[in-house]
Formats: C-alpha cells, sequence, structure tokens
C-alpha cells in the first residue's frame, strides 16, 4: 500500500511541476515580441573617415576648418611631421614635457588635442588628435626623451609617401589617391585641414568630409602571408 502511495506521489508530484512550467511557458508566449537592434560593424571599410563626419557634427566643437585662418609664422611642415615619428605610419612621439608620467588623455592630452587651437606655452598650434574616443593616450604615444639610438643597428627608416602634383594621382588631373593606411586615422581632416596641418599637405575643400567619395587608397589589395607559418608543426618536429 505504501509503495503504490509513493508511486502515486510521484506522478503527482511531476503532473504538478509539468503544469507550472506549461503555465510560465504560456505567460511568456504572451509577451511582446523584441528584436535587439544591432549595429551593423564597418570596420575600416564604409567609411573609414567616420571620425571627420563625427567631429562635423558636434555642435559643441564647432570647428569650421573651412573658415580658418592660415597663420603663416607657425605653419607646420611636412619634415616636422614626419620627424616625430619613428617610421611613417608609427604613432608621434610627444615633443613637449608631460606634467605627469603616468597621465591619462581625458584630463591632460584631450583638453589640447581634442579640438586644437593656439597653445602659447609652446608657440604652436596643437594637431586634432583623429580619434578623441581613444583617452589612454601613452599607450601609444611616448615622450622623446633621447635623439640617439640606445645601441648601434641597421635600421633605416623608410621613405614617407610623395605628395605633390601628380604624386599619387592614378590619372592624370584625377584627385590623388590616398598613400598610407587609414588604420587609426579615421578623421581624415586631423592632417588635412586646420592651422596645425602641415601646409604641403592641407586641403583646399575641409567642407567636403566624404573624402573616399573622390579619394581611394593606394594600395587596396591585402599583403600576401605564408599561411604555414601559422600551421601546427608537429610533423616536422616528430621527423627524426
Amino acid at each position: 500500500m505504501k509503495k503504490r502511495l509513493g508511486i502515486i506521489s510521484f506522478f503527482v508530484v511531476i503532473f504538478i511541476a509539468f503544469i507550472v512550467v506549461w503555465n510560465y511557458s504560456y505567460e511568456q508566449g504572451l509577451e511582446e515580441a523584441y528584436t535587439p537592434v544591432i549595429e551593423t560593424p564597418t570596420g575600416n571599410f564604409i567609411p573609414s573617415e567616420s571620425g571627420a563626419f563625427r567631429r562635423f557634427d558636434d555642435a559643441g566643437a564647432g570647428l569650421d576648418y573651412l573658415n580658418m585662418p592660415v597663420d603663416e609664422n607657425h605653419q607646420r611642415t611636412l619634415d616636422t611631421y614626419y620627424d616625430n615619428r619613428a617610421y611613417p605610419g608609427a604613432p608621434p612621439s610627444i615633443p613637449h614635457p608631460v606634467a605627469k608620467e603616468r597621465s591619462y588623455g581625458g584630463n591632460t592630452c584631450i583638453q589640447c588635442h581634442q579640438n586644437g587651437g593656439f597653445v602659447a606655452k609652446f608657440d604652436a598650434y596643437a594637431p586634432v588628435t583623429p580619434h578623441p574616443e581613444m583617452v589612454n593616450c601613452r599607450q601609444c604615444h611616448v615622450t622623446k626623451n633621447t635623439t640617439s639610438d640606445f645601441k648601434e643597428n641597421g635600421f633605416a627608416k623608410p621613405k614617407p609617401p610623395k605628395v605633390g602634383l601628380g604624386a599619387n594621382n592614378a590619372l592624370l588631373g584625377g584627385p590623388p589617391m590616398i598613400p598610407h593606411q587609414l588604420q587609426m586615422r579615421e578623421n581624415c581632416i586631423s592632417c588635412h585641414g586646420g592651422p596645425s596641418a602641415p601646409k604641403e599637405i592641407r586641403v583646399s575643400h575641409p567642407d567636403r568630409i566624404n573624402c573616399r567619395q573622390c579619394h581611394l587608397p593606394k594600395h587596396s589589395e591585402q599583403p600576401t602571408v605564408d599561411a604555414n607559418t601559422f600551421l601546427r608543426q608537429f610533423d616536422k618536429l616528430n621527423e627524426k
């Protein structure tokens, strides 16, 4: 008798659990469906110069590049631009003293380099950073403490891209192509517009911010990579 009651009790518990689960599922099914909005990643393709759009749309910035005057006494040259880099495409070093060695961009660097402007202390215009949202500036930018190498080496600094009429044009009279990579350079105007831009590459139409509508990368193909470098080498190690 007790065994029979135990079996009946077991099935009663199973039935009650079924009713509870079914009722919960039914209530969930009555709720309004929700589809999350997923933003499509743009990567480095469409458009790579998205930073230019964000800076121009920022009403608080007030970066009117088209009407910015040219200060002839404080123009930056392209040679100075490249001298401050270990190689073309490298992050520029910090050419001035830093108040705190472990300072971060939000409270220090961004104050001058987010929107640029003339800095009387250094008698120069602060270059506008193309990525002001990345405030850990010292992760890539280091102070320039010496002008010589620690040890002799055979490193040869690559030559920067040529500039000037016909230097990077695909066709005669066509717009020049982009001779450098686009990574970390999402705001073309930061280097090509405003009083801090090197005079050799300052554009005459900074208000046309859809740069890649006319200017395309000069090297669009991906570099060839030897896949064997990344393959597991167990067979070769165990040949002997």
